[in-house]
């Protein structure tokens, strides 16, 4: 039987008419000038965040609740909030997560094989939108690989398994294979150096397009989450002194417009909308005075967080500037990595200096206090705790628990039905830490290994 490319058909099914081309499949004839693809790379599917339109991958985190959980669950939050085997029950549908990310590097590729042969435009503009093809590409594989595949682990990456390596936008050409965690890597991290010379120094107008910053930005994380953490810190800083990007301050006035495109702190932009219900001993850990509470998390129980689901994340309620977030990178989450790539490095003194330039945004400068310790690990602490606070619900929270499981800083987490019973366990050292293939794409490739 001949093995499909399903990771990217199925979705492609799915995939609602494109606003800008949608009277003919993508990737034939109607892509004939440099503009076209210029415009391609503007397609509403491309600017949208990790499991869009509401980050439902949110839910595989620690730091979530769900009350009226149905027995059994069958809906795709429930299944991931309960870490299911599968989050897609139906066969005939696009895979979760996997369909999402070979959609977008289907389209990606589109640009990379096609545009050599477009009319007008100038060779710079083709560099340029071959490279902002390969940053939106390598973030794609970023995803793939920290969702199917083990943590990175400098002694296992030659032999663990990641996600096929598809560079076609041929739906019908044959699966490659499952590629090792340490080739993928290495080819996100190669794309990624090879972009920067071509793209533009700056994406203000627009920061769901790519810039030299965004490619910083985007290798700091591959780097971070890879573990060299003196390769992340670097990038970080590069991220953070080529973008015009700035954090915003929480006690001065806020965006007035919900624009994500345009929103001071985006460094590359993926866009959701926040939604999510969050637990009550993650929100019983922010300080009475951080203002991130009451500007961000909608509450019916008057924030005294002792009524499971009476809170939510949702800032469309609070503060409509940010009804979308990032799921793409920000100053905050490249401040993030710098200070706790110091900490791990135990320069405590940049440590703090980073620590305290993202909480002073955030904590009512009326009664802010700089955290302060010369412990190490007092200090790494405080800034996975910052970094919980900050980071909560872009999509990244699930990442750091499987990062932190390697360490043993993972508890044991477990969740309840509506009544406080123990419906669903995720052990320290788990499996369950990397997701299964989805069962649509074995079917059509019986060949390919699934997870533990």
């Amino acid at each position: 039987m001949k093995k499909y490319i399903y990771v990217v058909m199925m979705s492609l099914i799915f995939f609602s008419c494109d606003k800008f081309l949608d009277i003919a499949p993508k990737g034939k004839q109607l892509l004939s000038t440099v503009e076209d693809y210029d415009q391609w790379l503007n397609d509403e599917s491309l600017v949208m965040g990790l499991a869009s339109p509401y980050c439902s991958f949110n839910y595989l985190g620690d730091n979530v609740d769900m009350v009226n959980l149905s027995s059994p669950p069958s809906v795709v939050t429930e299944l991931m909030y309960t870490w299911g085997p599968q989050f897609s029950l139906l066969m005939n549908e696009a895979p979760v997560l996997w369909g999402d990310h070979y959609a977008k590097i289907n389209l990606y590729n589109t640009v990379l094989l096609g545009i050599d042969k477009a009319t007008g435009g100038t060779p710079a503009q083709v560099r340029t939108l071959k490279a902002e093809a390969l940053l939106g590409r390598s973030l794609e594989y970023f995803y793939l690989l920290n969702e199917y595949s083990k943590p990175y682990d400098v002694s296992t990456a030659d032999s663990d398994l990641a996600v096929p390596f598809v560079t076609s936008n041929d739906v019908t050409q044959v699966v490659p294979g499952r590629s090792t965690v340490a080739q993928i890597y290495k080819q996100v991290i190669e794309d990624l150096k090879a972009a920067i010379p071509n793209l533009p120094n700056d994406n203000t107008s627009n920061r769901f397009r790519g810039s030299k910053a965004a490619a910083y930005s985007v290798l700091a994380r591959t780097y971070f989450y890879a573990s060299d953490y003196k390769s992340a810190s670097e990038y970080a800083a590069l991220a953070l002194a080529n973008s015009r990007a700035t954090m915003i301050d929480f006690n001065g006035t806020l965006p007035t417009s919900n624009l994500l495109s345009i929103q001071a702190d985006v460094i590359y932009g993926r866009m959701v909308i926040g939604s999510v219900y969050p637990s009550l001993d993650f929100m019983r850990s922010f300080g009475s005075n951080d203002l991130r509470v009451r500007k961000l998390y909608y509450s019916t129980d008057g924030y005294t967080f002792t009524q499971r689901g009476a809170t939510l994340f949702m800032p469309a309620y609070t503060t409509p500037a940010f009804t979308y977030s990032n799921t793409g990178t920000s100053v905050q989450e490249m401040k993030l990595i710098v200070s706790e790539c110091a900490v791990r490095d135990n320069n405590i003194a940049s440590a703090l200096k980073e620590l305290d330039e993202v909480r002073k945004n955030r904590i009512n400068k009326n009664s802010y206090v700089p955290f302060d310790s010369d412990s190490q690990e007092a200090v790494l602490i405080e800034v996975l705790k910052e970094r919980g606070h900050e980071l909560a619900f872009n999509g990244l929270r699930w990442f750091d628990m499987r990062r932190l499981d390697k360490e043993g800083r993972m508890k044991t987490v477990h969740r309840y039905n509506a009544k406080e019973e123990i419906v669903a366990t995720l052990e320290p050292g788990s499996n369950q830490y990397t997701l299964r293939i989805p069962s649509q794409v074995l079917i059509f490739n019986p060949g390919m290994p699934q997870n533990p």
